[in-house]
Formats: structure tokens, C-alpha cells, sequence
């Protein structure tokens, strides 16, 4: 087997895998190593009873045709093998307890308009939140990429509260609690997440929100697919055991069977403690600096209930529902383990493979704290403890309980339930603890909490979620700043990912 390369990736997440791609594209001999049977991380699917279930990506935005996720993908050349089901024009419903249903809709005509019909005393603020949001969302907009840069500074916004400055926009209880209804996608916590990324996030899905039809390990593998096909390799089942330096550069990857690969650079797509827990002793790396990467706070776990559906028993919902219990606070999402009882839970359908009338597999996801899994966080799946296994069962029930309270219907037409906790995510994406979005990022701190692309070593860069943003758009936009360190930005950005330039064009004839 080949053991030199231009560049190793370490770990096949999304991030992983369009690093690989946009590398290998290039010329570049890149070889991505995965610990995992397959490809994929968070896009791995698993199946049961004949369905296969998605794991962490659950819905996707900026993907309308000239949407700059959709553009990458393009880019990436896996736009046409994917099967997108764009949602609902009302793609979002936010039910704060008690107090009705919420729609976010596609366009920001639409949402400016349905938000203020229903709240018309805060028009001015409805209008001044979607000029901020949609200003955010544009500094990475095509119009940049052809100015030959990723971005146009809407990161200076990682500073800025997103509760704030929603609490700036409007004065209304009820429409504060709107605005700030999906903020499980981000990790969401009142006092730290920045408006940075509310705002692409958002931006992103009222752009265009979809899901992926047949399941998102499609994504992963069309992704390895046009690596292999640009002479990438990719090793599965290899897990990196230590990264050898020498000074200030990285001299090779060493995996668990005892093989050395060599490479003029190395790109880690894993947790940023996992990267420099693979490197020895050495004066580059001084104590300070690794106890503060081994000590950065992660964001919250999931819960995950995956309910496989009789056929035809209960109809497809082509929209995604965010629940919250009565008089709580919709920044106070995680799950009451005292009492037993959840405050929040995503409803998240996936398209049906059969029927398109009828839904086969449906999610229920809530955010959960990751410390109460810990007394368990050495076992292995499929031989956890009794304990471990009863807290698990306790919480997908309450979990279904309260779907179904609101969701008549649904608890007849369920056939069988599965349950994840974050000791499986860790099992998928290796992040400590199972923490849903990586490194929990502060607008307090911005300088503590936000991890650069380059690292102390010359050859060494980071990509991933725990960079910057977390989510799809995030990871790809990470991707693309860690890739243009090697490509440079300009010719990244303006010969590449636009989408008019005469490479863009000869890329979709390939």
C-alpha cells in the first residue's frame, strides 16, 4: 500500500470528506484515514428492519438552486446524485408551551410577512431582525466568493449575543421566543451563543431548507465516491494512534496496526483535544496550551428516538416541529432528568421511500446533558450496563409521550423504537462526551473559544465544527478556509466555488 501522500485528513466527517475532495480535485495525493467501518461520521445511516435511519443530519439549507450549499455540493460534484426534498414553504413550526404555532418561512418576503401579520406592533423589529440575519448570511454569499473571498466579515458578529440582540429587535415575550425557537440547532445557550450563528443558520434554512431522500450516507459516499475518482484513497477501520514531529512539523501518522503514513501536510477533521492528545511530548506543545485544548467546555448531548412506523399509518410531515413544554423558557432546552421530564423535542421526519404521503421513520431529538452519561462512558455499544440501559429507555419514552400528546395519532402507528444517547454520538464522531456541536463557543470570549485553522506546527491544520460554526454550513465553510491555506483563498474562492467561473462550468460537464 502506498504510505507517502501530499496530504492526510484525519478523520471522515462531513468535513473530512469535502477536504478530500477539494484537495484530491486539485492534484493532490490525499489520503483520508477513518477509525469507523465507513465513511461518514454524523452522515452515517444505520439500518433497521429494512429502513435506513439517519444519525445526526436531519435537514439542510442554502440548498435552492444558486444557494451556496447547494453551489458546493455542485462543486463538490455530487449535486446530481442526491435526491433533495426541499420542505414545506412553512419549513419550521416553533410551539412555545401553550402558546400556539409559528411558522418560518421560505423567503425572507414571506417570513418577514407571516411574522408580522400575527405580531403587526413589532413590524419595524421583524424588519430590522431580517436585514441583520440576512446581512450575516450574505458575507458568504457568491457575490464574495467572486470578490475572491470566503468571507466578508460577518464574523465579527461572534462577539454579539444572539438573545440580545433579538431582545434588541423586538419587545414581545411571546415573538422573542420565536425568533429564538430553533436554537437547538445550534447548541443553544442564553448567555454564550454568539449571533454569528443564529444568524447562518437561520440565513441558511430560510434560504432553502431540504432533506435528503434514501438517507444522508448518500452524502458520505458520493463524497469518498469523486475522491477515489480524483486517485484519493480513503482507510477505513484505521485508527490514528499518534502523530510523530519533528520541530515543527509533522513527520507522520501513525495507525493502531503500527503503520506509518508520511505527508507533506496533515489535516485534522476530528476534536481539536483528540488532535494534540495524538502528539507526544515536545517543547511546541507547552502544558498551558494542553490543558486548556483538553479543558474547552462542549456543547450539550442529543437525545435521539428513531420510531419506525406501520405502513401507511401516519402521514408524512414535510415540515420540522419544535415542541416546548408549557411555561418554560425556550432557551432552557435540556432534558429534567430528576423529573423525568423533557422541555424541548425536534419533531424531524425523513422523506419515505414507499408512499410520499405516508411517513416510515420519524425522529424525535432533545437536547440532554452529557455528564449524566458519563459513569458509563467506558463501556462499548451493545454492552452498556443494566443502568445505563433503563435511563435510556426512561428518556425515549417521556420523549415519545410528549410527541404524542400533541401529535394524535402517532402513538398508534408506531411499530418499533430505537434510542441514541451521546455516548452513541461519541461512538460515531469521537468528540468527548458525545457533545452534539463540538466546542460550546462564548460571545463573551470569542478569542478562548473559537480554534484557527493553522495550529503550532507549519503543516498542521484543523477543520471541522469546533472551529468556528457548527451544522452543515458551517463544517463547509471550514472546509473551504482550511483547503484554501494550501489552495490560497482567491483562487479558491473566485476560480472554484463560483459558480460563473469557466472551472465551476467545466466541473459540471465532468
Amino acid at each position: 500500500m502506498q504510505e507517502e501522500f501530499d496530504i492526510i485528513v484525519i478523520g471522515s466527517g462531513l468535513g473530512g470528506l469535502e477536504c478530500g475532495v477539494m484537495l484530491s480535485r486539485e492534484g493532490m495525493g490525499v489520503c483520508i484515514v477513518e477509525q469507523a467501518a465507513v465513511p461518514g461520521g454524523c452522515l452515517q445511516s444505520f439500518r433497521r428492519r429494512g429502513h435506513s435511519i439517519d444519525t445526526g443530519m436531519h435537514y439542510v439549507g442554502s440548498m435552492q438552486q444558486g444557494g451556496i450549499m447547494r453551489r458546493y455540493f455542485d462543486y463538490f460534484g455530487i449535486g446530481d446524485s442526491l435526491e433533495i426534498r426541499p420542505l414545506d414553504e412553512a419549513f419550521d413550526i416553533v410551539s412555545p408551551g401553550g402558546a400556539g404555532e409559528f411558522a418560518y418561512m421560505h423567503g425572507y418576503d414571506e417570513f418577514r410577512r407571516h411574522l408580522t401579520s400575527l405580531f403587526p406592533r413589532e413590524a419595524a423589529g421583524i424588519a430590522r431582525y431580517c436585514d441583520k440575519i440576512r446581512e450575516i448570511g450574505d458575507s458568504i454569499g457568491v457575490e464574495v466568493h467572486r470578490s475572491g473571498r470566503l468571507s466578508s466579515g460577518g464574523v465579527k458578529y461572534l462577539g454579539a449575543s444572539a438573545a440580545e440582540f433579538i431582545g434588541e429587535c423586538v419587545a414581545d415575550p411571546l415573538l422573542r421566543s420565536v425568533l429564538a425557537g430553533t436554537n437547538p440547532l445550534y447548541g443553544g445557550v442564553r448567555e454564550r451563543s454568539p449571533l454569528y450563528h443564529h444568524a447562518m443558520i437561520n440565513h441558511s434554512n430560510i434560504e432553502g431548507a431540504c432533506r435528503f431522500a434514501g438517507g444522508t450516507q448518500h452524502i458520505a459516499d458520493a463524497l469518498a465516491a469523486r475522491i477515489r475518482e480524483h486517485g484519493g484513497t480513503i482507510l477505513t477501520g484505521c485508527r490514528a494512534s499518534a502523530l510523530h514531529t519533528e520541530g515543527r512539523r509533522i513527520t507522520g501518522v501513525e495507525l493502531a496496526d503500527g503503520r506509518i503514513l508520511r505527508a507533506k501536510s496533515v489535516i485534522s477533521a476530528i476534536h481539536p483535544a483528540a488532535t494534540f492528545g495524538l502528539i507526544g511530548p515536545t517543547p511546541v506543545l507547552r502544558r498551558a496550551f494542553r490543558d486548556r485544548m483538553a479543558g474547552m467546555p462542549g456543547t450539550y448531548g442529543l437525545f435521539s428516538v428513531y420510531l419506525l412506523l406501520r405502513p401507511q399509518s401516519f402521514p408524512y410531515i414535510n415540515r420540522n416541529l419544535y415542541y416546548y413544554a408549557e411555561g418554560g423558557d425556550v432557551w432552557d432546552t435540556l432534558f429534567d432528568t430528576e423529573a423525568m421530564r423533557p422541555k424541548m423535542v425536534l419533531f424531524s421526519a425523513q422523506p419515505p421511500c414507499a408512499d410520499p404521503a405516508w411517513s416510515e421513520v420519524v425522529t424525535l431529538m432533545a437536547p440532554i446533558a452529557t455528564d449524566i452519561w458519563s459513569a458509563w462512558s467506558g463501556s462499548a455499544p451493545g454492552r452498556r450496563p443494566e443502568a445505563y440501559t433503563a435511563l435510556k429507555t426512561a428518556v425515549a419514552e417521556h420523549l415519545t409521550d410528549f410527541v404524542c400528546e400533541r401529535l394524535p395519532g402517532l402513538r398508534a402507528a408506531i411499530e418499533q423504537t430505537y434510542a441514541a444517547t451521546p455516548l452513541t454520538y461519541r461512538h460515531y464522531t469521537g468528540i468527548p462526551h458525545g457533545a452534539a456541536y463540538g466546542l460550546q463557543k462564548d460571545c463573551r470570549n470569542v478569542m478562548a473559544t473559537c480554534i484557527p485553522v493553522r495550529t503550532k506546527f507549519e503543516n498542521l491544520l484543523l477543520t471541522g465544527q469546533n472551529l468556528t460554526v457548527h451544522g452543515a454550513i458551517g463544517v463547509t465553510l471550514s472546509a473551504a478556509a482550511t483547503c484554501a491555506e494550501l489552495l490560497g483563498t482567491e483562487y479558491l474562492a473566485k476560480n472554484r466555488l463560483d459558480g460563473t467561473s469557466h472551472c465551476f462550468s467545466e466541473l459540471q460537464a465532468d
